[in-house]
């Protein structure tokens, strides 16, 4: 059967199905096995290629077919067979049960339990801002003052800007607020999933004080005596991806044009239709039930109160109030503790603050729990399922791989060195939809090829950090991806198709950066390669002048 002659939706079950029957073949193929492998065996694929297949497939399978539960699935079931030698039962258990990877364990995780509880509480939020009528007077207040679609992806981009500690909390948070205000000027969902993707991650890598500021404190090894923020602070000139994406969100709004699959949607989205795509996510529950005439204030009052709350609730977790400075605070944080402390704190001021007002009811306040749960259901799936995607990933031994490469070829090619790990950095956290595993991972590698003094460490690591930033923005299976489409409403698939092409121009506009910088600084071991900086933005503006003047001309 040609299936390129088929229908989308059936071609898209064809290949599932086509999927499906691959592990089953598996499964009948191992039914005889004398057993799952003992604990301590290592299966052939440890540390290999092959470690890298199961994102590989969830991947490609998500972008072919563009379903994702079952993409990341079959990722899954791949994996866990490579992982048990193809025993079924060794692959199921390594599935639901394995202490590093398993599904179950995931979700005890205290860490990924917090991000859980936190994402249905910002999703309750939602609802009682929804309902309450806040979103309706935000947004004929922001009618009243932005005028324009340009005016709308600004004000969403500077406040992404100004919510610079967490990208999970920025994403979420600003999606909330702006969302309303971007379907009102007809900007599609897409577009927005990629401004808040595009100021979340890339700002927080570059902000000082931040939960990523502590990471990458905490990445470089004690035993070079480097001070880890001090070396965070420094490269945060040298991350042209980081920059780079910031310029590109802005250029993109001021030239007022879109290219790739973008257009498309954009395109859509000025004759009404903001989804571009048969499905409608996290539109429940957003009807208004206001009791009087909306108010600004009750959008105000809760969305600062969440703000601050989660700020303070991460500073106290880092001991802030026992006595820590605000840096050490931060650094020492627990984010997901802290995001889970500020938003339920922030959700008893708005029933404090709704009941008060004779806003709502209490009984329609406890309803918003339910109906913020089932409007976040999407998000929580995809994010159970890439945190199993990522343990099996790791199970292989992924981390060693990439390490094996970057030790063999980095000593000999030190002026490429910036380049190779910014690439290197890309595949990894693009593969395993995680930038924190991805630099603790290659800074100490980087750490022993280089001097503590040395511009070229300084450089070489800003390059990992701004590689594991492009793959995580790039990755389908990132929980910042994810969050991103949560926060605006988009189908995720549209998403990632969407901002690829922006995230691949910048990239390659950085590897070409993170060349001349190598040789600037290999050959003058000073901050004079800090001059890559901005020769590299002055290109990505160039070439995105360029690529809008070929659209024009495609166009006339």
């Amino acid at each position: 059967m040609n299936t390129a002659s088929q229908p989308p939706s059936r071609r898209k079950w064809i290949i599932h199905a086509a999927a499906l029957a691959i592990v089953c073949l598996l499964i009948l193929g191992t039914a005889l096995t004398d057993g799952p492998p003992s604990e301590d065996a290592v299966p052939a694929a440890y540390g290999t290629a092959l470690a890298l297949l199961p994102p590989a497939v969830a991947i490609a399978l998500a972008l072919i077919t563009k379903e994702v539960y079952s993409s990341l699935f079959v990722g899954i079931a791949v994996g866990a067979f490579l992982w048990s030698g193809g025993n079924p039962e060794g692959a199921l258990n390594t599935m639901l049960y394995h202490p590093d990877a398993g599904l179950v364990v995931n979700l005890t995780d205290l860490s990924h339990a917090s991000i859980l509880v936190f994402v249905t509480l910002l999703g309750t939020l939602v609802v009682l801002l929804n309902r309450s009528g806040g979103a309706v007077a935000f947004g004929d207040w922001a009618k009243r003052h932005i005028k324009s679609r340009r005016g709308a992806e600004l004000a969403t981009a500077a406040l992404g800007l100004l919510i610079f500690v967490d990208d999970g909390f920025n994403c979420m948070t600003v999606g909330s607020v702006m969302r309303p205000l971007t379907d009102s000027h007809r900007v599609s969902r897409a577009k927005l999933a990629y401004l808040l993707d595009a100021t979340a991650a890339p700002v927080c890598i570059i902000a000082p004080i931040s939960c990523w500021a502590a990471a990458v404190s905490y990445a470089v090894p004690e035993e070079y005596n480097i001070n880890g923020f001090r070396m965070f602070l420094r490269t945060i000139p040298y991350n042209l991806y980081a920059l780079g994406t910031l310029l590109m969100v802005f250029a993109l709004v001021l030239l007022r044009f879109d290219y790739g699959p973008m257009r498309r949607h954009e395109q859509a989205a000025e004759k009404g239709d903001l989804f571009s795509s048969e499905d409608r996510p996290y539109t429940e529950n957003q009807t208004p039930e206001c009791n009087g005439t909306p108010r600004l204030s009750n959008l105000v009052i809760p969305v600062v109160t969440l703000i601050v709350c989660c700020i303070l609730g991460m500073a106290y977790t880092g001991g802030l109030f026992d006595g820590e400075s605000l840096v050490d605070s931060f650094a020492n944080a627990d984010s997901a503790r802290g995001l889970v402390m500020g938003s339920l704190i922030a959700v008893l001021v708005t029933l404090w603050l709704y009941l008060s007002r004779g806003v709502i009811t209490f009984r329609s306040f406890m309803e918003a729990f339910a109906a913020g749960f089932r409007s976040m259901c999407a998000p929580m799936i995809i994010l159970i399922l890439s945190w199993n995607l990522s343990g099996v990933t790791g199970l292989l031994g992924a981390a060693d791989y990439i390490h094996g490469l970057v030790d063999a070829s980095a000593a000999s090619l030190r002026m490429a060195v910036p380049f190779f790990v910014f690439v290197v950095s890309v595949f990894l956290a693009f593969s395993t939809g995680t930038s924190w595993g991805t630099f603790t991972i290659l800074i100490p590698i980087v750490c022993a090829v280089f001097p503590a003094d040395s511009e070229m460490l300084v450089i070489s690591i800003s390059a990992c950090l701004a590689g594991a930033v492009c793959g995580d923005h790039c990755s389908p299976v990132s929980d910042t991806t994810i969050m991103s489409s949560a926060g605006a409403g988009s189908n995720h698939i549209n998403h990632v198709s969407t901002q690829l092409p922006y995230a691949l121009t910048c990239a390659a506009v950085c590897a070409v950066g993170y060349l001349a910088a190598g040789v600037l600084g290999y050959a003058t071991e000073s901050p004079a390669a800090m001059l890559a900086t901005p020769l590299t933005l002055a290109l990505e503006l160039i070439v995105l002048l360029l690529l809008r003047r070929k659209l024009e001309k495609s166009q006339g």
